[in-house]
């Protein structure tokens, strides 16, 4: 019931928000709260976008990325504390536009293949963490999210960041 009324909220924010009201609907993003162990309480400095990040980083590279919690309809990874982030200069859809999932970058997918990166939240041993991380770090779809970690690459060039710290944007 819980992740329901998250939904529900959060989509009723973007609604109102639209493709210009990008703090309204990061304020919904971080209403719930997370697990302490894995959010970092002060913004990593030097963060680079998730385009940039995706021309850049080699695999095994330390690196810190900024992006969005969206991309599809369903950016979060069920069971696993994983989800997918899009680069900030990506604008994502309102509801006027067709898309009452603005989070699915509907609209804007054709920029969304470049501008994207999956985000793999680890324990100290580096095994990913088995919770949600909506549940897990108190997100949803369209927080601004900053983390540090491994960028690892697989034979398609896509790129994923392996992190155990994760700092979340806060809408003002």
């Amino acid at each position: 019931m819980k992740r329901f009324q998250q939904y529900v909220l959060a989509g009723a924010i973007a609604l109102i928000a639209g493709c210009g009201g990008a703090e309204v609907a990061e304020l919904a993003a971080t209403t719930t709260s997370g697990d302490t162990a894995y959010l970092a309480s002060s913004e990593p400095a030097d963060a680079m976008p998730v385009g940039e990040a995706r021309e850049k980083a080699a695999d095994g590279e330390e690196l810190t990325l900024v992006g969005l919690i969206g991309g599809s309809s369903e950016p979060f990874v069920d069971g696993l504390a994983a989800f997918t982030i899009v680069d900030p200069k990506i604008p994502y859809c309102a509801d006027d536009e067709g898309c009452p999932t603005p989070w699915d970058y509907c609209c804007t997918q054709d920029q969304v293949k470049d501008n994207i990166a999956t985000v793999k939240v680890v324990d100290e041993s580096g095994a990913p963490v088995s919770k949600t991380a909506r549940d897990l770090l108190g997100v949803n779809e369209l927080a601004t999210v900053v983390v540090h970690g491994v960028a690892k690459r697989d034979d398609q060039g896509n790129l994923t960041v392996e992190t155990s710290d994760v700092f979340v944007r806060s809408s003002k």
